[in-house]
């Protein structure tokens, strides 16, 4: 049984010791024992003193005050001068206090905590000819596995054949499965969602998506908020402020029991417990959504961004050239085109050549073939196919081997950045494929709703050339682009924003991951992006949308405004009722009640975070 286990089990027992204790109390007059109720309250709260008077000794020698010291001095006050029931009360409240704290994190962390849980310990492997089980930390690339109907896939890989359907909701919060043909790249951490499937393990286990993911939410489990740390320091004022109410009380007007219901309404204030409860159920609710904030001083920083500077590639274009035009000469169609080039690009492992044939895929085309190929690196290959001599590769290539192909004719407005891969058949030009990296859909609706959240400056740094970022930025709300940019410049821009206030980074390669240090807040596109810019980020989107900026500043910012709603709510109610006890009006035993219901109150108040 863990440490944890057994404090837990503590707790429960001695909840409920105090319960019955109360009950037992409340019941003895009915039998004509009424003397001895007092007694039975005090017997019950002694053993919740002593295990608090424990903790405080643990947490003084960490060097940590806390509002625990309050609930001591009430029950032992209380105890003093014969207020017993008062004293079980709060005894009731503090273990029980516990309990309701416990549920609060228990469930503000659930999404998270189910990442957790789903962490795969074995995985089916081929080995000679047959299947065995072992543990996922032995799997080596490029080793085959199966993946079973339910099982969630262990290792990064691709689908080794058929057709894979897997659930990603875990990681992406994406509700629809996701159907990969054969080649198709997997992600850690997916269920399978169809029938099985064989995978290509292409990363170890430790290396892998979802052990990274795991990692972040641990950090992310262990983090505390700068709110949560200047809630501590709120609560050594608060300690000060009701010792120096309670004395003053008892001073001014000789009567004991103003100060113990001074201290009994004080008792456990709700600072520390609404922040850390709001935090963490903003990091979950994130979380939900595949996003994965990096803890609570990540979370308060996200929701103060003033300023924006964007990567280009992968952030806010996708980072993937897709075909975007295609040119043909007389004759032939642009679907026969696209077959001819990807039946022959199939022999390649060139870039380019796997998007040609990822692109037929999609469209459906049956590819052929290719025979006799002979690839010259870099620039272009050459191969039969259904009969037919194929070359692709660029127009230079091209022109190489057939002389002036009369290319040109078919190059017309190509955009600037764009990538022009021709293609010949039997000696003569057929077409021109256009290949270029994409703006995301809806990016200037989503800039537009940054800036309406209070995002006042934009700027996109990019290391590609001018012109090309100039055309990416045309028409969207963006106040400066700054081009041909190397890592470390990247960094200046980012410092040099900071004047506009607290700076945003956003970024997915190996090349943004010092800028997403150097920013307030980094945001990395980590679906597909590089795993050192996952690691320098603060805030990692799991699905490769950038759309979940806006919910992530939203529920930064929700989370932030609920945990300061809980602690001025809670500690305006409780100074409140402590001004109302020292002046006589409002008893222990009541006082004890009301300050139970005010701590209620503030946790499920926290917990609203959780919602949307």
């Amino acid at each position: 049984m863990t440490a944890q286990n057994t404090l837990t089990l503590a707790r429960r027992f001695l909840s409920g010791l105090v319960a019955a204790g109360l009950v037992a109390g409340l019941v003895a007059p009915l039998a004509g024992l009424g003397a001895w109720s007092g007694p039975i309250w005090a017997a019950v709260t002694l053993p919740v003193l002593a295990a608090l008077l424990f903790e405080i000794v643990t947490t003084l020698r960490r060097g940590d005050i806390g509002l625990d010291i309050v609930a001591a001095l009430s029950m032992s006050a209380a105890l003093a001068f014969g207020e017993s029931l008062a004293a079980a009360i709060v005894a009731l409240m503090y273990s029980g206090g516990r309990f309701l704290e416990a549920y609060a994190e228990r469930r503000a962390r659930r999404e998270m905590t189910a990442l957790l849980a789903r962490v795969p310990r074995s995985a089916m492997r081929y080995r000679d000819g047959g299947l065995e089980e072992v543990a996922i930390e032995v799997i080596e690339p490029g080793e085959r596995l199966l993946i079973r109907q339910g099982d969630v896939v262990p290792v990064d890989g691709a689908v080794a054949a058929g057709v894979a359907v897997l659930d990603q909701t875990a990681l992406t919060g994406e509700a629809m499965p996701v159907r990969l043909a054969a080649g198709g790249p997997v992600l850690s951490g997916s269920t399978n969602a169809g029938d099985a499937f064989d995978l290509l393990a292409s990363r170890r286990a430790a290396e892998s998506t979802y052990a990274g993911i795991v990692r972040l939410v641990e950090a992310a489990q262990r983090s505390r908020a700068p709110m949560s740390r200047m809630a501590d320091k709120f609560a050594i004022i608060f300690l000060v402020v009701t010792v120096a109410l309670a004395t003053a009380a008892w001073w001014l007007t000789g009567d004991p029991i103003r100060a113990v219901a001074v201290l009994v309404v004080a008792t456990p204030c709700p600072l520390i417990l609404a922040v850390p409860v709001a935090i963490v159920s903003g990091l979950s609710r994130a979380a939900k959504l595949g996003i994965l904030i990096k803890g609570g001083r990540a979370i308060e920083m996200l929701a103060r961004v003033r300023a924006m500077v964007m990567d280009k590639t992968g952030t806010l274009t996708f980072g993937q050239a897709s075909i975007v035009a295609t040119a043909v000469a007389d004759g032939i169609t642009q679907a026969e085109v696209l077959r001819l080039a990807a039946s022959l690009d199939q022999a390649s492992k060139h870039v380019i050549a796997q998007t040609i044939v990822a692109a037929a895929l999609t469209q459906g085309l049956r590819l052929s073939v290719p025979s006799e190929v002979v690839e010259t690196a870099g620039l272009g290959v050459a191969g039969v196919v259904d009969g037919h001599r194929v070359l692709v590769g660029g127009p230079g290539f091209i022109t190489g081997q057939l002389g002036d192909a009369g290319f040109a004719a078919l190059a017309k407005d190509r955009p600037p950045g764009a990538l022009a891969v021709a293609v010949a058949v039997d000696g003569r030009p057929v077409g021109l494929l256009t290949l270029a990296d994409e703006l995301r859909a809806g990016t200037e609706k989503l800039l537009r709703e940054l800036r309406a959240l209070g995002i006042g400056r934009i700027v996109l740094a990019t290391g590609d050339r001018a012109d090309v970022a100039t055309i990416i930025a045309a028409g969207l709300p963006i106040d400066l682009v700054r081009a041909e940019l190397t890592p470390d410049q990247k960094v200046l821009v980012v410092l040099s924003e900071r004047k506009h206030g607290p700076v945003m980074m956003i970024g997915d390669g190996v090349n943004d991951a010092p800028a997403l240090a150097a920013a307030d807040i980094g945001v990395a596109m980590g679906a597909r992006g590089a795993a050192a810019s996952a690691e320098a980020a603060d805030v990692v989107l799991l699905v490769d949308q950038l759309d979940r900026v806006l919910p992530a500043i939203q529920i930064a910012r929700r989370s932030r405004r609920i945990a300061l709603q809980s602690v001025v709510a809670g500690i305006g109610l409780s100074i409140a009722a402590m001004f109302v006890a020292a002046f006589g009006y409002l008893p222990p035993v009541q006082g004890a009640l009301l300050q139970e219901v005010i701590d209620v109150a503030v946790i499920f108040n926290a917990l609203r975070a959780l919602r949307g």
